[in-house]
């Protein structure tokens, strides 16, 4: 893992360097040590903005920017986002070579599915063909990852429409909001991208 840093009107420290990279190691679990890091920390109008972008070999880059008063909160979100971003190109890997291997199976042989004929009444002239088809018997479970974040959740009262604004900033699928009287709501990105309320009870 090799780490570029810039800092634009921002002096970058040890600390600094140290949370970066206590955040990196996180992900270099995920993705493992072959990829490059470029850190750029700037202040801009009491703005703190860390962006970090991740290159992994013969693969788009993974960036994580982010902004908040102080520098720490602003590292602290960009490592948040792209863990999860880390995650998701795993898993869409190890799904991608999961189908490269099912192909490598069926096309040395392994027979998905057989091909008999059903004689009706004993008689051989009128002979269905049939497909049987063979399913595993054991079904893989993928293990979950589970990863604990307090940036879904808004500590102050938001309208429907500030709390739809702070979800697409914060690139949160699920983000936990009180409106305006205290209710709990929940706001649920679909797979169609469309956003769904949710009121707890």
């Amino acid at each position: 893992m090799n780490v570029e840093y810039t800092g634009r009107q921002f002096e970058i420290t040890p600390i600094t360097r140290k949370q970066v990279e206590g955040g990196l190691e996180k992900i270099q679990k995920i993705l493992g040590s072959n990829f490059e890091a470029h850190v750029i920390l700037s202040v801009a109008k009491r703005r703190h903005i860390a962006e970090i972008t991740i290159t992994v070999r013969n693969h788009p880059s993974i960036v994580g920017l982010s902004e908040a008063p102080e520098m720490v909160t602003a590292i602290g979100a960009s490592l948040d986002r792209i863990e999860r971003q880390a995650v998701k190109y795993k898993t869409r890997w190890k799904s991608k070579k999961r189908q490269a291997r099912k192909k490598m199976e069926m096309a040395g042989g392994a027979p998905e599915e057989t091909n008999i004929a059903i004689a009706v009444n004993g008689d051989m002239t009128t002979a269905v063909p049939v497909k049987v088809h063979s399913f595993p018997s054991v079904v893989k479970v993928t293990e979950t990852h589970v990863v604990k974040s307090s940036n879904s959740v808004s500590y102050k009262p938001l309208t429907l429409e500030e709390a739809v604004k702070e979800a697409e900033f914060r690139d949160r699928e699920v983000f936990v909001f009180r409106d305006l009287q205290g209710k709990v709501k929940v706001l649920h990105r679909k797979r169609d991208g469309k956003m769904e309320l949710i009121e707890a009870p």
